[in-house]
Formats: structure tokens, C-alpha cells, sequence
């Protein structure tokens, strides 16, 4: 046993060095004016899937399930095969766009759609705060096992309370210390993969002590596991419905990899290049096979050992602890704080981006009072980060001694795999639509409530258990964990089946029967067009129309725009900067041109802080045209229309007579419509390059048969000749 206060002293000064380390990176990133760029650090960081459930988990799941474990990891390295296309174009569309976060890029692919965004944060919210209430569960009942002889013997309120206003601090310290406009924390990184680092060499260092050190070797272990009587523990159907289960974990692991908001975080925002993905799609497979290597072992060893199985979760603590090596359970301590914290942090400040985002910023700007707000964007992510946190923890209270966290970490896989149709279909299917992702969402969301959190709740006595055993009203076809009359599966996997069946159906139900405004479909177009392997987000424009706009003028509004949403000094130099990349700086006037360029880059800006969709809004009701600019605009916008079109390549693509021309969408409308004209002359070009090569081959074929007919011609004046010299002879 340690003393508790020597544990807190060890965590604080691990936690410490990883500040440090954290700011070393953000220090010389500035010194340099350059960011590191590893593809060893970004492989690594996707490790933070690997958490509290992994580390302590995968045990319990491997005493219990025997080989089933695997599916969860199965999954992923399935997914992982397919990054070169999905993963891709994802980073692809964030650096067109300036995507923030899953909720973003969901949102930016439907239209910049704010109630698609505020309902992937809800589901989002629900569906990983009890996840993380399994992580602060993991690090409460670790420190206590480490100090005391009994998980119970310490206060769990007062130690709980600590330990997650510890997260709280963690969290800010790391990943909300300050807004970026690229929400890209390099620093936080670092210490994420060190972390990283730190749970693999903990479990496998405890791995290889309990399978050489304790016991003589893989094989022997698996000769004592036959002779207890354990085979269920190497066994890949140990359970019911084994088939079944097996189908509903690598599925969801296969979206979890992908879509989870902190794996979105770390595999996309931060990505600072699509070569690292190569790197990625063998060290992180790696690094899931060396992590999972010694779980039947340490499982079997716990079983063996006689340890409660009721315990099994903690068998990399406790096995150390029974062979008398405190030095190997501080180091099992460290690697599952480490799994927990990573996952924590991660996790917590992307939903409170997200939340800030598409649920706060909205709300405010329709609430007039509360518009001062804007410019307190960081505390109110401070804020966030606290209510999440401690909601997780009233969570952890409240089931602390349920059976339910057992399962929580697949209840959240189930909620995040309601992403996968929108997320998936909208990379590949260009028909799919705000309409049918909205609802798509929604009907799966819904499903996922009913069939599992509601069974959950009912089992932990909120609801009478006369709902799960007749159904709502007594009927029994509506019974949540057998709806219909589907009964005999995991509850998991018949949510699994349900959900997917409502929220695919709608989606491509309403994607059908929807059509959706030209706006929507020019946006569609452009977004498909981003996501097309090089593809730029900047596009070549006309120059040398006249120069009249003051500059000055155009600065203070943006300035202004941006200081609603960053500290006054950073939306001075964000102007900046944009001016001086479009070398604008030294002039009093510039051209319409110019002005919608500066506009274009000043969204792509306030994108980095308050999600594209918030982005677009913004700018929509903020930045407007005087007369002039709008009506030349709009005289450009009929010139490119004209020049680009030609007959037969879009008659139905002319300037819009709908336009609100005083708006900012008249530049989206204009930029929408040259892409489309110029998808068109790259098919009319690939058409005329066709028929080109049907005219070469007819030119061939008509040269062939003039050979033959003069060659026929020649052999028929030959045989007249030759028929008249023989009548001749006669």
C-alpha cells in the first residue's frame, strides 16, 4: 500500500513534467514560427483510443468473454485499411474549410446546416459524458485500490470530488488555456503521445511480469488454464449470441476509430499533413497489437491467482500487488492514470469546442441581452469544461455501484455509430442532404434512447421494470430490448440493428424524396469538388477591375466581426495577416475582387473559432455590400457566367435573378456556379477527347476500305483483261 499523499505527490509531478514538455512544444513552435511536423507524433496520438476501458477493461472483458475483446480492436484495424480513402478525404475537406470538430465537419457537409451541428453535439454530449464518468471511475478506484486494502475503505465522494476537480484544472491547462483559431493544440499533443507511451510500457511491463515472472511463460499459463477448468478464457464463444456479438464490436469499433469526437480531433484538426497517414496505417496498428498482447495472459493469471473475478477489471493493479512489487503497481497506476487523463482531456475540451460552438454561440446570438458573451468565448469553454466534468461525475455517483459502467464504454460506441450515415454517405454519396441527415440523426438518436439508455435507466430503478418486461401501456411489441418481437439478442447489438435501420432508412429515405435548395446543391458540389485527391482551397480569380473600395474601412469590419469572438489584439493581427497574404497592405483602395478574397479568408479564419457553420452565419449577417460593390459584383459574377458557358455545356447555369445581393451569399452563389461551369468544361473536354478518338478511328476504318476497293477495283481489271485475251484467242 502507498500513502495517499505520496500517490498525489508522484501524479502531480508526472502531470507536471507533462506541462512542461506541453510547453517547450508551444514555445518553440513560436520561436521558430513553425510547427513540428512528425508523422511518428501524429501515428502515436491516435493511441488515445486506447483508454481506462483498454487498459483495465480488456482484462475484465477477457475473464469474463474469453477472446471477444478482440472484436473491439478488430474493427479499427478494418477501418484503418480503408484511411487512405475516408480518412483523407476528411483532413481534405478540413483544410478547405477549416473544420473544428465531428459536429463541423457533419455540419459543413449539409449546407453549414446549425441544427445538424446542434443535434451531433447533443448525441455527442449524452453519448460520451457516462464515458467519461468510466474514466474518472477507473482513476478513483485505481488510486484507492494502490492506498487502501479495499476499493470501498476510502470516502469515494470526497476522492471522486478531487480527482475531477484535478480534470478540471488538467483540461484547461492543456487544451483550453487559450482559443486558436486553428484549434490545434501541438502541445497538448506532445504530452498525449508521452502519455501514450506510458500506458503501453506500464501494461506491458506488467505483461511480462506476471507471464515470466509469476508464471513460466505463454505456455504455461495456457496449460494451467486447461487444468483450472478456464478455457472459456481463450475461447472466441464464451458467451451467448457469440456470432452475433462479434458482428456488433467490429462494427462499432470500425466507426469508433473514425468518429468518436476525440479521434476526430486528433486523426484530423490535427493533422498538419496527409503524408503522415502512410506512417499511421502501420505504427498505430502496431501499437494496438503490442497493448493487447498480454490480456488473456494478465486475465488468466488473475483467474488462477484466485482473485475475485467481481474484480477482474483490476487484475493489472492487483496481481503486482499480490506478488509484494508496489514499484510494478505504481507503474500499473501511472499507465491507467495516464489511458484515463489522455482520453479525458481530449475528449472533454472537443465537446466543449462543440458545445461552445453550435449549442452556446446560437443561443446567444438570438438572445440580444447575452451578446457580450461573444467576447468571453474562453471562459465560456472554461464553464464547459467544468459542467461536463462534474456532470461525469454526479454520473459516477450516481451508478458507482451499478453494473452498468461495465458496459457504458459499448453504450457510447452505439451512440457515436449514429454519425456513421451521415458521415460516411455524405463523404461518397453526392444525393444526400441536410433533410435526410437531419432526420437520419434524429431517428437513430431517438432508437438508441428507447432501446438502450431508457433500459438502462429502468434497471437502475428510475422506471418500473413493467416496461422492459410488457412494454409501454402493455405492449408487448414495443418493448425496448425486444422491439417488434426481436428478442434473443445482447441489448447492444439488437440497439445496434434498430438504430442502424431507422437512421439509414431515413437518410436515404428524405435524401431521395427531399430537394434540396440550389444553394444546398452548389455547396454539395463544392464540398465533393474539396474532398477530390489536390484539390485547392483557393481558386484562381479575374483581376484589373477598378480599384475603389477604401481598404481601411473594410479592415475596421472585419476587426470588428472578428472581436466578437477573439481577444481584441488576435482579430488585429488575424486582419493583418490576411491583408498582408493578399498583399493589400500598402493600398488605400482595393478591387471588388480583392474584397471578396479578403472575405473568403476572414471566414476561413473565424471557421478556426466557432465551427464553420457559426463561421458562415456570421459573416451572412454581419458583412454586407453597399450598392455599388453588389451591382458590380454581380456584373462579374454574369462575365465569368458568360465567358465560361458554351453552347450546350449548362444552359441552365445563368446569373441567379434570386440573389440577395446586399447579402454575403451572392459570393457563395458565385463561387458555387464557377465551380460547377468549370466541372462541366472538364466533362465537355473529357466528351470532345472521346470523339476525337471515334473520329480517328472512322478516318482509319474509311482509309481501310478505300485499300480495299481500289485493291478490288485492280483485281477486277485484271480479270477482264485477262477474260478478253482469252475470248480473243477463241
Amino acid at each position: 500500500m502507498f500513502n495517499p499523499y505520496a500517490v498525489i505527490l508522484i501524479v502531480t509531478i508526472y502531470m507536471a513534467l507533462l506541462f512542461a514538455l506541453a510547453q517547450w512544444v508551444e514555445r518553440r513552435n513560436q520561436l521558430t514560427g513553425k510547427q513540428i511536423s512528425s508523422p511518428w507524433v501524429y501515428a502515436l496520438s491516435l493511441a488515445v483510443y486506447h483508454t481506462s476501458w483498454t487498459f483495465y477493461g480488456s482484462v475484465g472483458f477477457a475473464a469474463n468473454s474469453g477472446m471477444m475483446f478482440l472484436g473491439v480492436y478488430l474493427g479499427s484495424l478494418i477501418a484503418i485499411l480503408f484511411w487512405h480513402v475516408t480518412l483523407r478525404k476528411m483532413i481534405q475537406a478540413k483544410e478547405t474549410f477549416r473544420i473544428t470538430s465531428i459536429a463541423d465537419f457533419i455540419s459543413t457537409r449539409y449546407n453549414r446546416s446549425q441544427r445538424i451541428a446542434a443535434l451531433v453535439t447533443i448525441i455527442a454530449l449524452l453519448g460520451i459524458v457516462p464515458y467519461i464518468a468510466l474514466q474518472l471511475k477507473a482513476v478513483i478506484s485505481s488510486f484507492n485500490l494502490i492506498t487502501h486494502d479495499s476499493a470501498e475503505m476510502m470516502d469515494w465522494g470526497l476522492s471522486g470530488l478531487f480527482v475531477t476537480l484535478v480534470m478540471i484544472a488538467f483540461t484547461i491547462l492543456f487544451g483550453v488555456r487559450r482559443l486558436d483559431p486553428t484549434e490545434r493544440h501541438q502541445g497538448m499533443i506532445f504530452a498525449l503521445v508521452a502519455e501514450c507511451l506510458v500506458k503501453l510500457v506500464s501494461f506491458m511491463a506488467v505483461g511480462i511480469f506476471v507471464t515470466y515472472m509469476m508464471f513460466d511463460g505463454f505456455e504455461d499459463i495456457s496449460q494451467r488454464i486447461s487444468a483450472a477448468g478456464l478455457d472459456h478464457v481463450t475461447s472466441f464463444s464464451a458467451s451467448d449470441n457469440a456470432g452475433s456479438m462479434w458482428v456488433t464490436l467490429i462494427v462499432l469499433s470500425f466507426v469508433a476509430v473514425q468518429l468518436l469526437p476525440r479521434q476526430f480531433h486528433v486523426a484530423v484538426v490535427e493533422n498538419t499533413d496527409q503524408k503522415h497517414i502512410r506512417t499511421a496505417m502501420w505504427l498505430f496498428p502496431l501499437y494496438i497489437i503490442l497493448i493487447n498482447l498480454f490480456v488473456v495472459p494478465i486475465a488468466a493469471a488473475g483467474l488462477l491467482s484466485g482473485i475475485d473475478s467481481n474484480l477482474a477489471d483490476y487484475y493489472v493493479l492487483l496481481l503486482p500487488k499480490l506478488a509484494d512489487n508496489h514499484l510494478l503497481s505504481l507503474v500499473a497506476f501511472i499507465g491507467g492514470f495516464s489511458a484515463a487523463t489522455g482520453m479525458i482531456i481530449i475528449t472533454t475540451m472537443t465537446l466543449a469546442t462543440m458545445a461552445s460552438n453550435h449549442l452556446v454561440l446560437p443561443a446567444i446570438e438570438r438572445t440580444g441581452s447575452c451578446t457580450f458573451l461573444r467576447g468571453y468565448l474562453l471562459q465560456v469553454r472554461w464553464v464547459l469544461v467544468a459542467m461536463i466534468l462534474l456532470g461525469s461525475y454526479w454520473f459516477t455517483l450516481e451508478f458507482a455501484n451499478s453494473y452498468i459502467l461495465v458496459s457504458i464504454g459499448l453504450i457510447s460506441f452505439v451512440a457515436i455509430l449514429q454519425f456513421a450515415p451521415a458521415t460516411f454517405g455524405g463523404l461518397f454519396w453526392k444525393k444526400a442532404n441536410s433533410a435526410g441527415a437531419f432526420l437520419g440523426l434524429l431517428a437513430g438518436f431517438s432508437v438508441w434512447i428507447y432501446t438502450l439508455v431508457l433500459p438502462t435507466m429502468t434497471k437502475h430503478g428510475w422506471f418500473d421494470m413493467a416496461l422492459l418486461e410488457h412494454g409501454p401501456s402493455g405492449v408487448a411489441m414495443l418493448r425496448p430490448e425486444a422491439l417488434f418481437g426481436l428478442d434473443g439478442f445482447h441489448p447492444v447489438t439488437h440497439a445496434v440493428l434498430w438504430s442502424m435501420l431507422a437512421n439509414i432508412g431515413a437518410y436515404v429515405l428524405f435524401s431521395l424524396l427531399y430537394q434540396p435548395h440550389k444553394t444546398e446543391r452548389n455547396f454539395t458540389t463544392e464540398f465533393m469538388c474539396a474532398m477530390l485527391a489536390k484539390s485547392s482551397s483557393r481558386k484562381a480569380r479575374p483581376t484589373g477591375l477598378e480599384a475603389y473600395i477604401v481598404l481601411n474601412a473594410k479592415l475596421e469590419e472585419a476587426q470588428t466581426l472578428l472581436s466578437n469572438y477573439l481577444p481584441e489584439d488576435k482579430a488585429n493581427e488575424q486582419v493583418h495577416n490576411i491583408a498582408d497574404d493578399l498583399q493589400v497592405l500598402d493600398k488605400s483602395h482595393i478591387t471588388i475582387i480583392e474584397l471578396v478574397e479578403f472575405h473568403r479568408m476572414l471566414e476561413h479564419v473565424l471557421a478556426g473559432s466557432i465551427g464553420s457553420a457559426g463561421a458562415h452565419s456570421a459573416m451572412e449577417s454581419r458583412i454586407r455590400y453597399s450598392d455599388k460593390e453588389a451591382a458590380d459584383l454581380q456584373a462579374v459574377f454574369s462575365h465569368i457566367v458568360s465567358e465560361l458557358q458554351s453552347p450546350g455545356l449548362a444552359p441552365e447555369l445563368v446569373p441567379s435573378k434570386d440573389i440577395d445581393t446586399g447579402s454575403f451569399g451572392l459570393i457563395e452563389d458565385l463561387q458555387a456556379q464557377i465551380d460547377k461551369l468549370q466541372i462541366r468544361l472538364q466533362q465537355k473536354d473529357g466528351e470532345i477527347t472521346s470523339l476525337e478518338q471515334k473520329l480517328d478511328e472512322r478516318y482509319e476504318d474509311i482509309f481501310k476500305y478505300r485499300m480495299e476497293i481500289q485493291k478490288a477495283t485492280q483485281e477486277n481489271d485484271a480479270l477482264r483483261r485477262e477474260l478478253n485475251d482469252k475470248l480473243g484467242q477463241i
